[in-house]
């Protein structure tokens, strides 16, 4: 049950037709009525396609020798999101395979110098690290940390080869939560063998997380993994389950994926329509962007026209408040609330 007295049904995640659309529009004046008409834009940069885990949904996994692995400059990528980022974005998330060095050699100096030379909210998606590498990256400037757990059953989680154990993913979830980090996490809906009632699992557990946002991602079968001859997502599935992540939790920060594109069309509107206030624009360069496949390199990127379009057409508008903002004040407001109630209560 969420903290909001809200937990979806089995029924409810299956919907499809009126009663679909009539869920989601649930879903989407509790979204209005949190955030008004305004959507989050942020950039995503993948500055390192190196990962030493072994995901079986995954196209980085260790075992594929098919990927030319790269890890890019960080004065490039710096440049070029200081010089020539789209005015419309407010946020970066700077995203890596499980690649500890990249973290040391590229991130970090990265988020430095954008710290110094922007205003850009700095989210990063990293997998899991040290304690000591994560105090060293909010030193740096990061304030975001995008950590999913992929799968809310443990033998799931096993089964599908998700990096360590579930019960290990979760602590450093907490952890994070627990240092003042911004946590956002996610599961992936439509793994195979997957049904509704493993979905309400996954729902369950983003719920009893000390989260800021979730995102649910289709199940999308890469090319060079073991999952490839399976079948993609039930679309339905996944836009379901985050209608009901926005009625469980109104004020979450919840993402279309781009994604979304590859499990239906028009999908990054249908995720819109569902419930999600996050887009995200691909600055990858063009040159290393092609091996960056978590699914497959078939990819439908979101570039700024596709992603303001999608905006626009929704009735939507783009954020002038960027995340990391919206976080810092949404925790200040809370914490002078806090003071108030217990000055209150001492006089």
């Amino acid at each position: 049950m969420s903290s909001h007295g809200y937990f979806p049904t089995e029924a409810e995640l299956a919907l499809n037709g009126a009663g679909q659309t009539a869920f989601h529009e649930r879903a989407a004046a509790a979204t209005r009525a949190e955030f008004g008409s305004d959507v989050f834009v942020r950039a995503v940069v993948e500055v390192s396609n190196f990962c030493r885990e072994n995901c079986t949904y995954c196209g980085m996994r260790r075992d594929n020798r098919s990927l030319a692995r790269y890890r890019a400059q960080h004065e490039q990528i710096a440049g070029m999101l200081i010089e020539h980022r789209p005015a419309s974005v407010t946020d970066v998330n700077i995203q890596t395979g499980e690649d500890p060095v990249a973290v040391r050699e590229v991130v970090l100096p990265l988020i430095e110098t954008l710290r110094r030379e922007t205003s850009l909210g700095i989210s990063v998606c990293l997998g899991t690290l040290p304690p000591e590498l994560y105090a060293e990256l909010q030193a740096a400037g990061a304030s975001i940390f995008i950590m999913k757990f992929e799968a809310g059953d443990a033998a799931q989680y096993e089964q599908f080869q998700a990096p360590g154990t579930l019960a290990e993913r979760l602590r450093h979830i907490r952890l994070l939560a627990e240092n003042d980090w911004n946590v956002s996490s996610g599961f992936i809906a439509g793994l195979p063998g997957q049904t509704p009632r493993d979905l309400l699992k996954n729902l369950e557990m983003a719920g009893s997380l000390p989260l800021s946002g979730c995102s649910v991602s289709p199940f999308i079968p890469g090319e060079a993994t073991p999952l490839a001859k399976h079948p993609t997502a039930n679309p339905d599935w996944t836009f379901n389950c985050v209608s009901a992540l926005r009625l469980m939790r109104p004020d979450w920060v919840i993402p279309a994926v781009s994604a979304f594109n590859l499990a239906a069309e028009d999908g990054y509107r249908r995720g819109l329509r569902a419930g999600a206030n996050l887009v995200t624009i691909n600055l990858t360069p063009t040159d290393q962007r092609g091996d960056y496949v978590i699914y497959k390199r078939d990819r439908f990127i979101m570039t700024e026209e596709r992603v303001l379009t999608a905006i626009a057409a929704e009735g939507r508008t783009p954020s002038k408040t960027g995340l990391a903002d919206f976080y810092r004040d949404k925790m200040a407001n809370g914490t002078a609330a806090e003071k108030n109630s217990e000055t209150a209560m001492q006089t």
